[in-house]
C-alpha cells in the first residue's frame, strides 16, 4: 500500500497523523514533513508503532516539496501547513503527479481574505494529469460541507437556508490562548464579516453580528457572525440557497483579550520597524502566547459544530439540523490533542482512506460537497467523530432542541 505525507507538524497534525497510524495496513509508512524537524520528530516518537519519517521541509519552496515528494513517492499529501502554503505545495503535487488534499482554502499573505478562486484555477490541470485534489477537508470546513451534501441527497430536495454553527465551550485555564495557529486565528476573525444573501455578498463589520444559539449539550451561547470559506463553494454549488451564514462563539474574555490586541496593533499583518529590525506584530505576538497544542492536557469541556438548514421535501417546509459534539478531554485521551484540534484533524485521515482506497479519487479539483458524502459520515463515528441528523425541529436558533 502507498505512504502518505503529511506537511505541517501543528496541532492539527497530531490527531491526523494518530489516524493515520493506527492503519499500518492502508498507511505503511508516513512521512511528517515542517520547518521545524523537532515537531516532526515528537510525532513520530508519540506513535513508535508507526513507521513514520520526519523530514524538514520549507514549504513555500515549490523545487524542495518536489524533491521531497519524488524520494519517498507518497499517493497523496495532505497539507496541514498554514493556508499561505496551498498554492506552492498543489504547485508541487501537479509536477510530481502526486494527490493532495487540504483543511483550508487559500489565502493570500498580504491580504485576509480566504477565496476558493485561486485553487478552483487549478481544475483543468489536475484533471489532465490525472491526479486529485479535495480542498479544506477539516471539519468546517470539510465535514460541514459533507452534512450539507449528506441533507441534499436524503434529507431535502431544495436547500434555501443555511447557517453554520461552531461553539467551543470549553476551558483550558489560560488568560487568553487560540486553539490553533494564532495568526491564522485572528487573521480569520478580525477579518471584514461576510454572509450570502440572494446571490450577493454581503459585508458587516467584524463581529457586529451575534445571536443566542443554543448548543445540544452545552445549552445557549453567544455566537458571532463571520465569514468562513466553505459559504462560497456552498452557494456555488447548491444554487437553491437562498442566505448562507457561519457563526462562531467567543467567551467575553476572548474578545476583551481580542480587542486590547486590536487597538494596540498587535494583530497588524504588516511589518514595522522596531530597533532597525522589520517586525510583524501579529508573529511577535504569536511568539508570546501559548501553543496551540499545549493546551489540550487542562482542556475541559464540549465543542459542538455542525449545520441549520431549512428548504423542502415533496413540497413541505423540512428543516435538519445536523451536528457533532465530542469533549476535549475524549479528544486527549484518544489522541493527546484539544477537541478543536481534533475535530479538525481527523477528516483528513478518513479523506485519505477514501482517496488511497480509490472512493474519492477524482482527478480534478474538489469541494467535499462535490463528493459522496456517505463514505465519509460512514466512517466518522468509528474515527471518534460521531454525529447526528435531526429533523423537523424549529431551528429559530435558541429553539435548537437539547
Amino acid at each position: 500500500m502507498p505512504r502518505v505525507m503529511v506537511v505541517g507538524a501543528g496541532a492539527v497534525a497530531r490527531p491526523t497523523v494518530c489516524k493515520l497510524a493506527r492503519h499500518p495496513d492502508l498507511f505503511p509508512e508516513i512521512i511528517v514533513a515542517s520547518r521545524t524537524f523537532s515537531k516532526c520528530k515528537a510525532l513520530a516518537d508519540a506513535f513508535p508503532h508507526a513507521r513514520i519519517i520526519p523530514e524538514v521541509l520549507d514549504a513555500d519552496d515549490v523545487g524542495a516539496i518536489v524533491a521531497l515528494l519524488r524520494k519517498y513517492k507518497p499517493a497523496l499529501l495532505l497539507n496541514l501547513a498554514l493556508p499561505y502554503q496551498d498554492l506552492p505545495l498543489m504547485d508541487a503535487c501537479l509536477e510530481a503527479g502526486v494527490d493532495y488534499l487540504d483543511t483550508a482554502s487559500y489565502e493570500p499573505p498580504d491580504t485576509p481574505l480566504y477565496e476558493y478562486r485561486y485553487q478552483w484555477a487549478y481544475q483543468e490541470r489536475y484533471e489532465k494529469a490525472g491526479i486529485t485534489a479535495v480542498l479544506g477537508i477539516g471539519f468546517d470546513p470539510g465535514v460541514t460541507n459533507a452534512f450539507v451534501a449528506y441533507a441534499a441527497k436524503h434529507l431535502l430536495d431544495e436547500i434555501h437556508y443555511l447557517d453554520i454553527i461552531d461553539c467551543n465551550a470549553g476551558n483550558h485555564g489560560r488568560a487568553f490562548a487560540t486553539n490553533f495557529n494564532l495568526e491564522i486565528n485572528l487573521r480569520e476573525i478580525t477579518q471584514t464579516g461576510r454572509y450570502y444573501e440572494n446571490g450577493k455578498l454581503i459585508e458587516v463589520p467584524a463581529l457586529s453580528i451575534s445571536q443566542a444559539v443554543r448548543f445540544p449539550e452545552i445549552g445557549v451561547q453567544k455566537a458571532y457572525l463571520i465569514f468562513h470559506e466553505e459559504l462560497e463553494s456552498l452557494v456555488k454549488h447548491f444554487p437553491s440557497i437562498k442566505r448562507a451564514r457561519f457563526w462562531m462563539t467567543f467567551s467575553d474574555n476572548y474578545l476583551m483579550h481580542l480587542r486590547a490586541f486590536m487597538n494596540v496593533g498587535l494583530t497588524r499583518i504588516d511589518p514595522i520597524e522596531y530597533e532597525g529590525c522589520k517586525v510583524v506584530p501579529i508573529k511577535f505576538l504569536q511568539k508570546l502566547l501559548p501553543d496551540p497544542a499545549s493546551l489540550a492536557p487542562d482542556y475541559k469541556g464540549w465543542v459542538s459544530i455542525g449545520v441549520q438548514l431549512r428548504g423542502v421535501k415533496d413540497g413541505q417546509p423540512r428543516t435538519a439540523f445536523i451536528y457533532t459534539n465530542i469533549r476535549h478531554e475524549w479528544a486527549y485521551a484518544d489522541c493527546g490533542t484539544q477537541a478543536v484540534a481534533y475535530t479538525a484533524g481527523v477528516p483528513p485521515a478518513v479523506a485519505a482512506e477514501l482517496i488511497v482506497q480509490g472512493i474519492w479519487k477524482k482527478p480534478g479539483v474538489w469541494n467535499v460537497e462535490q463528493l459522496d458524502p456517505d463514505p465519509l459520515l460512514e466512517r466518522l463515528p468509528a474515527a471518534g467523530l460521531p454525529w447526528k441528523a435531526v429533523i423537523d425541529y424549529p431551528l429559530d436558533f435558541t429553539d435548537i432542541p437539547e
